[in-house]
């Protein structure tokens, strides 16, 4: 496999890479993260990677450029990144005691050829009923900022969860699985 450049800024992106022994370097993928109203969840998610590993190819040296980005849905309602406490708050209020699913956009782009993939995987997430006092004492914990939803299932957010249909990884912000399937299909 060719040298492999993280357009991210994500912690949690840049551990799931260590954990399974996937080397890369990092370089600057940071975009504009905006969409046009009525975009789908699924394709702002594989839009917004896409842009990000666009953006890392300006920088990389050779290899491949992976980005990625998560939003969390219910039905085509988005939830990104909390803005700020009272944002994350209102957003646990609309997950708690719903179902509701993670999309992860994943982009590779061989910087030599400028070939472009993308792809996309979708986790489905139930989260308990969570009283007021839990949702505060939870987005004060200071872990909701920067968390697509307003959650990290790696950290104590698993104890808002009481399921999930899919790929664990995605959740995080990076399915390993696609990812695999992406870099083995890589020339």
């Amino acid at each position: 496999m060719s040298s492999l450049w993280l357009a991210s800024r994500s912690p949690r992106r840049r551990e799931l890479l260590r954990e399974a022994g996937i080397a890369y370097s990092l370089v600057d993928g940071e975009v504009d993260e905006s969409y046009s109203p009525g975009v789908s969840p699924e394709d702002v998610a594989e839009m917004l990677a896409l842009r990000k590993a666009r953006a890392g190819a300006r920088h990389a040296r050779g290899g491949l450029v992976l980005g990625a980005d998560t939003v969390v849905a219910i039905g085509d309602t988005l939830f990104g990144k909390p803005t700020d406490r009272a944002d994350a708050i209102r957003m646990l209020r609309l997950l708690s005691g719903r179902e509701h699913r993670v999309v992860t956009g994943v982009a590779l782009i061989d910087v030599a050829t400028g070939l472009a993939r993308s792809a996309r995987d979708c986790t489905r997430v139930w989260m308990r009923e969570l009283p007021q006092v839990e949702i505060e004492a939870y987005v004060d914990s200071g872990e909701s900022e920067g968390k697509a939803g307003a959650y990290a299932i790696q950290e104590t957010g698993d104890r808002l969860v009481t399921g999930l249909e899919g790929s664990w990884s995605n959740v995080v912000g990076l399915p390993m699985e696609l990812l695999g399937r992406m870099l083995h299909a890589s020339p």
